[in-house]
């Protein structure tokens, strides 16, 4: 049975910031939710949570029923923290120790060190250009595991070695807790080190097992913003080239950010400066524009999103047209072959089939039925103060330009709303509804004068 330590205790000083470092978004998750998929993935039948700083915040984001969280109230070192979940594991269990700040670790490589530590201990390594901060691997001259050693206790000649300790380790319960009990904290930080039980392995005859990770992502932590922007980028652009291996045309895979899951079909074309959030499904032939903000969305195929729209919480159904600069709000549907124009914005309302509104609209809490046509400047009164009222279109119905109407009001099929009227009252299929203000041309009127300034 594989169990799983997750440090998350830290503060995290060098972010700058009150919000636990494990809290931190990245691609729109925390940092720490990435780790728990991995140890999902990796097999895990149970997670173990070392918190500390931010313990109630850290607490509530990775509440589930297979996680149970370790408080370390004083934060004395790596080893420290892991003594306070050892207790929890089944003795028998492998455990494998992960951070909540290093969240691009794949489940392969997690495998990978789980299965070498079946007759020992299992340490994950990396070869990295720039290894300061690190612990160093040392090893003999036939290549063979010596010792793990912190940075700052590093001689001048290990510190120019450039293979370097993850801190992910798998080891089995027992031995990890009899090891952990007998690691001291004669360093520089006076502090109890993780990787100080790989000595008390070799001591003990158990064999030490390196795996070297093969991806760079494994091995990437957050400590800083700068790192957390650096990470963002690289996670984007793995993203990215998952998209176009799968078929999809991306403009710009340095200006595509996708915070959740897109799903997309065959010839998809995605241009510059767009940003997906939630879950968003994108169906065959469906062209995104550039500089559009969609957030769980589903759009249909053959459907053409133009530049500078936001969709969030609407679906968009096939051969639709939206944008440029449209707003579709939750609760929205446009039907099959639909036309939503520029400047429209429309919210917990159904356009059908081949319905348009093209220009400076409003619609909310509405139905507009198939092949209606709503005009320039239109909008629908549907919020009284207190309550909100819908507006009912039929099928046909034309709405000429800057009307108002005011819910609760029903168009039937074929109704007809002369330009620049105020409906208050239901219109019947059979009537053109014109409501406004007489006309009245006053002749020889005289354009007012200015008055001279008084001084």
């Amino acid at each position: 049975m594989l169990e799983v330590i997750i440090l998350a205790a830290g503060q995290g000083s060098r972010m700058q910031s009150k919000l636990p470092k494990v809290l931190h978004s990245l691609s729109g998750r925390p940092l720490i939710h990435y780790t728990l998929d991995a140890a999902r993935a990796a097999g895990a039948h149970r997670i173990h949570v070392v918190i500390g700083c931010g313990a109630d915040a850290v607490e509530a984001a990775v509440r589930a029923p297979d996680v149970q969280c370790h408080l370390q109230a004083e934060q004395k070192g790596t080893g420290h923290a892991v003594q306070q979940a050892i207790g929890a594991c089944d003795s028998e269990s492998t455990v494998l120790v992960l951070f909540g700040d290093v969240p691009l670790v794949t489940d392969a490589t997690l495998q990978a060190v789980v299965t070498e530590a079946e007759d020992g201990i299992a340490l994950l390594s990396a070869e990295v250009e720039d290894p300061a901060g690190y612990g160093r691997v040392v090893r003999d001259e036939q290549g063979e595991f010596l010792a793990v050693v912190e940075h700052r206790d590093a001689s001048i000649a290990q510190q120019q070695l450039r293979e370097i300790n993850t801190g992910v380790l798998a080891s089995r319960a027992n031995l990890l807790e009899d090891w952990l009990s007998r690691i001291q904290n004669h360093n520089a930080q006076s502090e109890y080190y993780l990787p100080d039980v790989l000595a008390l392995a070799k001591e003990d005859g158990v064999a030490v097992v390196v795996v070297v990770s093969d991806s760079p992502l494994d091995t990437l932590g957050v400590n800083t913003p700068q790192q957390l922007e650096y990470l963002e980028r690289q996670h984007q652009w793995v993203l990215a080239e998952r998209l176009m291996a799968a078929g999809v045309f991306v403009a710009d895979r340095a200006r595509l950010d996708i915070r959740g899951s897109l799903r997309c079909g065959r010839d998809v074309s995605i241009d510059f400066n767009v940003l997906f959030e939630g879950n968003v499904t994108l169906g065959d032939e469906v062209t995104i524009g550039a500089h559009c903000v969609i957030r769980n969305a589903s759009i249909e195929t053959g459907a053409h999103i133009r530049p500078f729209t936001h969709i969030d919480g609407a679906t968009v159904k096939a051969g639709a047209e939206i944008g440029p600069y449209a707003r579709l709000r939750p609760g929205t549907e446009i039907g099959e072959q639909a036309k939503v124009g520029n400047f429209v914005e429309i919210k917990n309302t159904s356009l059908g089939t081949g319905a348009k509104a093209s220009h400076l609209t409003y619609l909310g809490d509405a139905t507009v039925g198939a092949w209606s046509n709503v005009g320039a400047g239109t909008i629908t009164c549907n919020y009284d103060g207190a309550n909100k009222y819908r507006t009912e279109l039929g099928e046909g119905v034309f709405i000429g330009s800057n009307s108002t109407l005011v819910a609760p009001l029903s168009v039937a099929s074929g109704g007809f709303v002369a330009a620049g009227s105020t409906i208050t009252d239901d219109v019947q299929g059979d009537q053109l509804a014109v409501a406004r203000g007489r006309q009245h041309n006053v002749d020889g009127w005289q354009r007012p004068t200015k008055t001279e300034d008084k001084p």
